[in-house]
């Protein structure tokens, strides 16, 4: 993961989901908010973006076709991408979706609530993890050579 250069950068969002109009309405309210945010439809071409462009955070909803949010988390976490996640989804209580068992940072319901809880969440996680990056950008390969060395 590339780390921002400067504070005054908008942090980079990649929002995932195959519906197209909840995409949109998340994308519309995190730009207002001053996020650069990049969207696709499906976790596949989530991983495709993570391995070329830089994203300060990923937003994924839970329920796609081929794969779902969780694991997409899986992937992004066994490719050493230190991002922070926030899952969304209708079937929280349904299937018991939490933190501890999605890999998610934070794990949203999809309610009336859903947009401010999305905002604070965002918030938060960005704040907190840009205390904790790095001062030199990381690219994937770089991430990798640097965990292999640790083992080593």
């Amino acid at each position: 993961m590339k780390s921002r250069s400067n504070n005054s950068t908008p942090a980079h969002l990649l929002m995932v989901d195959d519906n197209k109009m909840g995409l949109n309405a998340r994308k519309s309210v995190m730009e207002e908010l001053g996020y650069q945010v990049s969207t696709v439809s499906t976790p596949a071409e989530a991983l495709e973006r993570l391995s070329k462009d830089h994203f300060d955070l990923v937003i994924t909803d839970y329920k796609m076709p081929g794969m779902n949010g969780t694991e997409l988390i899986k992937r992004m976490r066994k490719q050493e991408y230190v991002i922070p996640v926030v899952l969304i989804s209708g079937f929280v209580d349904a299937l018991g979706l939490n933190e501890a068992n999605t890999g998610a940072d934070v794990v949203i319901l999809k309610s009336a609530h859903e947009v401010s809880n999305m905002v604070r969440s965002v918030r938060s996680l960005l704040r907190r993890t840009s205390a904790k990056k790095p001062a030199a950008s990381q690219t994937a390969a770089s991430r990798t050579a640097a965990a292999r060395k640790q083992r080593a």
